[in-house]
């Protein structure tokens, strides 16, 4: 009971994530794309402050306490952060490479304008389910059909919202991702079982998404021929383009499907991609290397460290294609992962202080009926999203605050496991601080805010979810709930 008392009441457990939301809003209207350079960063470091003082004055809550979950948090995330540095990695030696001009190449030749946006979607779609994993889709055919894209004339935010809709939709329904594992692990829900019963929202959410990405492509104006003969002429002076620069993606796919850990295949594809870099576009590393006396052999290896590390720029005539072959390698994750750190801060703080118990206590508050119940455990899953800045913490969470919850309601751990996916994981992307949010736009170098309305797979699944359950369709109560 002691510690029953030294929960804040929902009303004050509030008081961060109000203050946090209203020092976002504020950074981004003074910084606009640059507040996550460090106005953001700092938003949340002020947001943490916040709740530690409330807790520590208020409630008793000693230091200790927050350092000890600030540390559990830091360790959770320790091999994401080192998969972020890798995705920078990959993203330069694939581009520099020559495997993303070469997709881009033959990519705007065969692909149709008015068609574009919904085989961008299955491609992805398909990819992630193979992959299990959307940032790895995300990071390689993603970033190589964001290209495609610019040079038929489709829109960034349009594209990049079918990218994200197709990744998310394959990284939910894959047996073999991490997120679909832990939800059902945390559920006690057989991951088969898990991903059947998914279906029931995910397929119409994403035939839905399908239908609008084939409309608007429909409304193509069709003016591409002139973007794509500038691309492909500016690609084809600048990279030497071959179909040899196709082994990488396909050597990435075999890894993939020996179900190699992410971190070890981005790692290793960055590798390849280097040494395929060495044979195929040695004058793109020397011009990299920018250093008229050094060696050849030396000019290579510096051009390469720093396709691998650093910021990368190559002229190739046409000032669009500029900005889409430029790279960032490592370096440009480094405000990404600063980011993740202080989110990390503050749902800490927040996990430590128990004001998300006390915030979601309250929610749980208004179950009476099965649609309350879904609708909870929506909003819930919503809210640790941008609480905690971290989906698989937000699961795991969402999980164990409902569990008894639908147990004494009576239904399956399936309807707990499908609503906490539809409510976590193709959410957590439309969090502009939250670890998936900032990895894809950074990724993709779209804003969160600006590809947000288009991934319509994303916002449909917890709407689907909702509709799922305000007509009982496939919920059943395996017993009468208890009194």
């Amino acid at each position: 009971m002691k510690n029953e008392e030294k929960i804040p009441r929902p009303l004050v457990a509030s008081i961060p994530l109000v203050v946090l939301i209203g020092l976002l809003a504020m950074s981004i209207w003074l910084f606009g794309s640059d507040s996550l350079s460090g106005g953001s960063q700092m938003s949340l470091l002020l947001g943490t402050a916040v709740c530690v003082l409330i807790s520590m004055i208020f409630y008793r809550v000693p230091w200790k306490k927050f350092e000890q979950q600030m540390s559990r948090t830091m360790g959770d995330i320790f091999v994401t952060l080192l998969i972020l540095l890798s995705v920078g990695m990959l993203a330069g030696s694939w581009m520099i490479s020559g495997v993303v001009p070469t997709l881009i190449y033959y990519g705007v030749q065969i692909l149709s304008p008015r068609f574009f946006l919904v085989t961008t979607c299955i491609i992805c779609s398909l990819v992630s389910l193979l992959s299990g994993s959307s940032w790895t889709t995300i990071a390689t055919i993603g970033v190589a059909l964001l290209g495609v894209g610019n040079a038929l004339g489709v829109s960034t935010a349009w594209t990049a919202g079918a990218i994200v809709s197709g990744a998310y939709f394959g990284d939910k329904m894959s047996p073999l991702s991490d997120t679909t594992i832990l939800a059902s692990s945390a559920t006690g829900v057989d991951i088969f079982v898990h991903i059947r019963y998914m279906m029931h929202t995910t397929v119409p959410a994403l035939a839905l998404s399908l239908g609008v990405f084939l409309v608007a492509g429909l409304g193509h104006d069709g003016e591409a021929a002139l973007h794509v003969e500038q691309y492909t002429r500016g690609l084809a002076s600048t990279f030497h383009i071959s179909l040899w620069t196709l082994l990488v993606p396909l050597f990435t796919g075999v890894l993939i499907a020996r179900r190699v850990p992410s971190l070890i295949v981005l790692f290793a594809s960055s590798i390849v991609a280097g040494v395929l870099a060495l044979v195929l576009q040695p004058h793109i590393l020397v011009s990299i290397a920018g250093d008229a006396s050094l060696s050849t052999a030396a000019a290579l290896a510096k051009g390469l460290a720093v396709t691998f590390y650093g910021a990368t720029q190559v002229e190739t005539g046409v000032p669009a294609l500029n900005e889409l072959v430029s790279t960032g390698g490592m370096a440009g994750m480094l405000n990404t992962i600063w980011l993740i750190i202080c989110a990390m801060c503050f749902g800490a703080a927040m996990v430590a202080s128990g004001m998300i118990v006390s915030i979601t206590r309250a929610i749980i508050r208004w179950v009476r009926t099965r649609f309350s119940t879904v609708a909870s455990t929506v909003v819930t899953g919503l809210f640790l999203n941008v609480a905690t800045g971290d989906q698989f913490i937000s699961i795991v969470l969402a999980a164990d605050m409902f569990k008894d919850v639908y147990g004494e309601q009576g239904y399956e751990g399936r309807l707990l496991s499908r609503t906490t996916e539809d409510a976590v994981t193709v959410t957590s992307v439309l969090v502009p601080w939250n670890t998936c949010g900032m990895t894809q736009a950074t990724v993709l170098g779209v804003p969160t805010l600006t590809y947000l309305p288009y991934c319509f797979f994303n916002l449909l699944c917890p709407c689907m979810t909702l509709l799922i359950a305000a007509l009982g369709w496939g919920i059943k109560r395996h017993r009468e709930p208890q009194a």
